[in-house]
């Protein structure tokens, strides 16, 4: 695997970790209006717990329907399956497929993939539990050469808000967030 993605990734997760140790209520609203921090977190450690599945080659609905369930500790879940992911991603090789729900990838395509949502899922719990919302330079980049190229299909999808209209010279990470229907301002 790339190793510049596997540091990425590395680094999306020490960033979400950073806001995760600032959770004092589960039950707080996210910038998802249907999402509390607890839906949140949940989401991004199921995401986590299939990384490993997917890329030993089950199948979407394989990896899914084998998760264990979550227990109650959301910070000791995360621990866990953050680190089953990153090792999963410094054993796979970039070309091996990944079957997911929708189609088959690489698995350094399904790496960029998880580096962006981690990586956007870290703002979104930042500006939840009002902890620092700056996002690495580096992984700000990275996740916008995965984001920028799909705008049209980010839109079109229904998975994000409408973009943000933002200044073309606005910070990057502010278009990032833009792009995803997110207000960093």
């Amino acid at each position: 695997m790339e190793s510049n993605w596997i540091a990425l990734q590395q680094q999306a997760h020490q960033e979400f970790s950073a806001r995760l140790a600032h959770v004092t209520s589960w039950d707080a609203p996210t910038p998802d209006s249907e999402w509390t921090v607890r839906d949140l977190v949940r989401h991004v450690v199921r995401g986590q717990q299939t990384v490993p599945r997917l890329l030993a080659g089950r199948s979407g609905l394989e990896a899914r329907l084998t998760r264990a369930p979550l227990g109650s500790d959301l910070q000791a879940e995360w621990d866990t399956y953050s680190a089953l992911a990153t090792a999963a991603w410094s054993e796979a090789p970039a070309d091996a497929p990944v079957r997911l729900a929708s189609e088959t990838v690489t698995a350094e395509a399904y790496l960029r993939e998880q580096v962006a949502e981690v990586t956007i899922h870290t703002w979104d719990l930042a500006r939840a539990v009002s902890a620092d919302e700056s996002l690495d330079d580096d992984l700000v980049a990275a996740v916008w050469t995965v984001f920028e190229p799909q705008k049209d299909a980010l839109e079109a999808s229904g998975l994000f808000a409408p973009p943000v209209p933002l200044p073309d010279d606005a910070p990057l990470q502010a278009r990032l967030l833009a792009l995803t229907g997110r207000d960093g301002r």
